[in-house]
């Protein structure tokens, strides 16, 4: 790498409650284990990341708060530079997850001081934005901060990685200027209008700009296409204890191999091996897995 992976994302506080099942409308479910612990897509992606050998670099917003001064600490655990992770007084962000003892969750955010980040504090890290070896956003922040720092970021010649959640429609500019997009099955039925089957949801999505999609397929793999290839990737079976953040998981593992150097099949695979390791444990950034916890080597496809 001749830079750090920048990501621009969310931080927020994870208020997790684990139960039997998930409730349905108005109904109420008895839970165990409650627990506070760091989260938001782009401070999981960040820690994946930076867990798998990747320097990375934070651009966000927390509150001058308690969850605001421990998500801090927690990224800076981990070796992120934070110099552009700024403080604001809108309260930090936070989530109510469900989980269920089937592995599945049922989220609700408050954006909190997410919302707060802004076009001007994107400019002021647009040298750092300039000097990184891979941008990697997703839809947490406003899209005007999103928009602007894929811009800078594409203008410097820096490979752009979206992850297009939650889902919204997006501006056909902004979806010209990324090189990775990496929705699930959702998320790319809304950008597209309406649900296709993967292959065909990963090639028209190649239409609209980006060199390379990747359609995540929770326990059914990914489809990966791109200019050679358009091809299902199954992932490695493995007993589901809690799904969240399994996403953000792949999307940080394969950002940290494929700057590493990594073919872009073999980051997948690498991806996925990270993936399957977080689900099987309780939590989000908890679960997600060291160089050392995992065995396959990155070996040229």
């Amino acid at each position: 790498m001749t830079g750090p992976i920048v990501v621009l994302g969310s931080v927020n506080a994870d208020l997790v409650l684990r139960c039997e099942r998930l409730p349905g409308p108005g109904e109420t479910v008895h839970g165990r284990e409650f627990k506070v612990l760091p989260g938001g897509k782009g401070a999981n992606q960040a820690v994946a990341a930076a867990r798998l050998g990747a320097a990375v670099s934070f651009i966000g917003c927390v509150g001058a708060d308690d969850h605001g001064r421990e998500a801090r600490r927690r990224l800076a655990a981990e070796g992120i530079a934070l110099a552009h992770l700024a403080e604001v007084a809108e309260p930090t962000g936070v989530a109510m997850i469900l989980v269920d003892d089937r592995g599945q969750n049922s989220i609700a955010l408050s954006a909190g001081a997410n919302a707060a980040l802004g076009v001007a504090q994107v400019d002021a890290a647009a040298a750092l934005i300039g000097s990184a070896v891979l941008l990697v956003c997703q839809l947490e922040s406003p899209l005007a901060a999103v928009a602007r720092a894929i811009a800078i970021a594409h203008a410097a010649g820096v490979p752009v990685l979206l992850n297009p959640a939650p889902a919204q429609a997006l501006p056909a500019a902004l979806l010209r200027q990324v090189d990775i997009l990496v929705p699930n099955e959702s998320e790319a039925a809304v950008l597209l209008g309406a649900a296709l089957a993967p292959a065909e949801a990963a090639a028209r999505l190649r239409e609209r700009g980006p060199s390379t999609v990747i359609v995540t397929l929770g326990a059914e793999g990914v489809q990966c296409a791109d200019e050679h290839s358009n091809l299902h990737a199954p992932a490695p079976r493995t007993q589901a204890v809690d799904t969240t953040g399994a996403g953000d998981t792949f999307i940080g593992a394969f950002a940290a191999a494929r700057c590493a150097g990594a073919p872009l099949h073999a980051a997948i695979a690498h991806a996925q091996q990270a993936a399957a390791f977080s689900v099987a444990r309780p939590g989000t950034i908890d679960a997600m897995p060291y160089a050392r916890d995992l065995q396959t080597a990155l070996s040229p496809s």
